[in-house]
């Protein structure tokens, strides 16, 4: 996690970050944002991106600012922007609850905070339309002048099924002899079959099955009158052998384009333990035999990870470059929410190609780090670039992205901008509206802030304690202290996903991390 001295922010240029569907958050409360015209935000105050870089533009930007200087030997000037792709994946939480649970450490290269951030409902206000609204708030913590900062983005609440357009999901299911465990295969199969109730008629789905080869099993079928068609497809899933997920991925993705509906959302559902060992298994080779389809057809991928033994990174790079997102399962009851309900709600798309840009006041601002999104950075110059992805989002999710801050002493004014630019999914318009923060408007302690603030907040620390990073978030707490902010959040809202938190923290206490 990289600290940014009232300086520059290291440019980082994109991975293709890019949420597709699913997952919804929901909350309400107020959010100081504005509305701005394309292309910029109103007023200079938004502090916009820059037009051209300045300085070094090689990527090597560490360093102290007061030293740089521009190629005719000026100096350079500071740079306060923190630029992302919009994300909403939650694979990583789910699977390091799912270790825990199991009495091991997660890998710390597994652990991705915003992840752990974005698996809460959040208490930001929606917008009415299609768009985001904007809500920034922070709180001041124990260490010296750093404070913790959240920016939240959210879409308009999810409509009923029936004011979605159709859907036209090619499933593309693991059979390799791993996915034969309990919790992976019978797990994706009663999912399944229950989702396939939910969907609506004039729905379409395709069954691909892979292990050391590919099938499809069910071309594009229209529900209506043949759901027995597709619980029969369903039934005869059984695994099998190795896992060739690259012929697996590959098949889907062909499946999908021959059975592309103009006018519904169509999207590749790669269900899988992501334990390749077959074939080709690198993500860039694998996603790059199908970019026509992602490109000319916009077909997404959403990958749901399975299985006590799970393939992260694979399947994180997979839904990265296939401008998709992954979710992780290891129960019936979160199966069942991303199939029978976060799916069949959530195929409409809100936005294409979304993006942040928080700008720190250099008056205020002494220095700032981002927490997580290590993979979904953005270079500051190619906020406005609409060739660069973003993120795809959906009606009813919650974006959260949070920053340790340090103000100057005794600073007075403004703190942030958070700006948020996206296409508009039919007629790639581009759209921008902004929000922003006072240091008045600061909480005096954690405590102070809002449950929802906390929670975000108790998400972040314990991301923060599984990983260890060289740089760790401000005042930041003891495991046993933080279970007992979660257990007292989790009697507050009385929500089970905040429970749950609780009982992970609880759970990696025992581990002595």
């Amino acid at each position: 996690m990289k600290t940014h001295r009232a300086h520059r922010i290291p440019r980082l240029f994109a991975t293709a970050a890019a949420t597709a569907l699913l997952l919804t958050g929901c909350g309400a409360d107020g959010s100081d944002a504005d509305s701005a015209s394309d292309g910029a935000a109103r007023g200079s105050e938004a502090f916009p991106a820059p037009s051209a870089p300045r300085g070094d533009t090689d990527g090597n930007t560490d360093g102290d600012a007061d030293k740089e200087t521009d190629e005719d030997g000026r100096k350079a000037a500071p740079d306060h922007l923190s630029t992302f792709a919009l994300d909403v994946d939650t694979a990583s939480y789910g699977y390091a609850r799912r270790t825990l649970t199991e009495g091991q450490r997660p890998d710390p290269s597994t652990i991705r905070p915003e992840e752990f951030v974005n698996s809460f409902r959040q208490d930001y206000e929606r917008p009415d339309g299609n768009g985001f609204s904007v809500t920034v708030d922070g709180a001041r913590t124990g260490d010296d002048d750093w404070s913790l900062v959240r920016v939240g983005l959210a879409t308009r609440k999810a409509g009923s099924q029936g004011e979605r357009p159709p859907a036209a999901l090619t499933f593309v299911i693991d059979v390799s002899g791993s996915m034969g465990e309990p919790g992976r295969l019978d797990l994706a199969k009663s999912s399944l079959g229950t989702m396939t109730d939910r969907l609506r008629d004039d729905d379409s789905v395709a069954l691909v099955t892979f292990s050391g080869e590919a099938e499809t099993v069910l071309p594009m079928t229209r529900l209506g009158d043949h759901r027995g068609r597709v619980h029969k497809a369903i039934s005869g899933l059984e695994p099998t052998d190795s896992t060739n997920l690259g012929a697996g991925v590959e098949t889907g993705y062909a499946t999908a384009v021959e059975g592309l509906r103009e006018g519904a959302t169509n999207r590749v559902v790669l269900v899988s333990d992501a334990l390749a060992n077959t074939g080709d298994t690198d993500a860039d080779s694998i996603l790059e035999r199908i970019s026509t389809a992602r490109r000319d057809h916009g077909i997404t991928l959403f990958g749901v990870g399975v299985g006590s033994d799970y393939g992260d990174a694979l399947m994180e790079r997979l839904a990265d470059k296939g401008d998709g997102h992954t979710t992780y399962v290891s129960t019936e009851d979160e199966a069942r929410k991303v199939f029978s309900t976060d799916l069949p709600q959530n195929i409409d798309l809100t936005a294409r190609d979304a993006k942040a840009q928080v700008a720190f006041d250099p008056e205020t601002v002494a220095e700032f780090r981002l927490v997580g999104y290590d993979d979904r950075r953005v270079a500051d110059d190619d906020f406005r670039d609409d060739r660069v992805d973003g993120g795809e989002v959906g009606p009813g999710h919650t974006v959260t992205a949070l920053y340790a801050v340090r103000t100057e002493p005794g600073a007075d004014g403004r703190l942030a901008t958070a700006t948020v630019r996206w296409l508009d999914p039919d007629t790639r318009t581009p759209h921008e509206t902004s929000g922003r923060l006072e240091t008045g408007a600061l909480h005096d302690r954690l405590t102070d802030a809002p449950a929802r603030f906390q929670v975000t907040t108790t998400a972040a620390y314990f991301a923060d304690a599984l990983r260890r990073p060289e740089t760790p978030l401000p005042d930041a707490p003891s495991l046993s202290e933080l279970r007992e902010t979660a257990e007292t959040l989790a009697n507050k809202t009385e929500d089970k996903e905040v429970r749950g938190l609780a009982d992970a923290i609880d759970d990696a206490s025992r581990l002595d991390l």
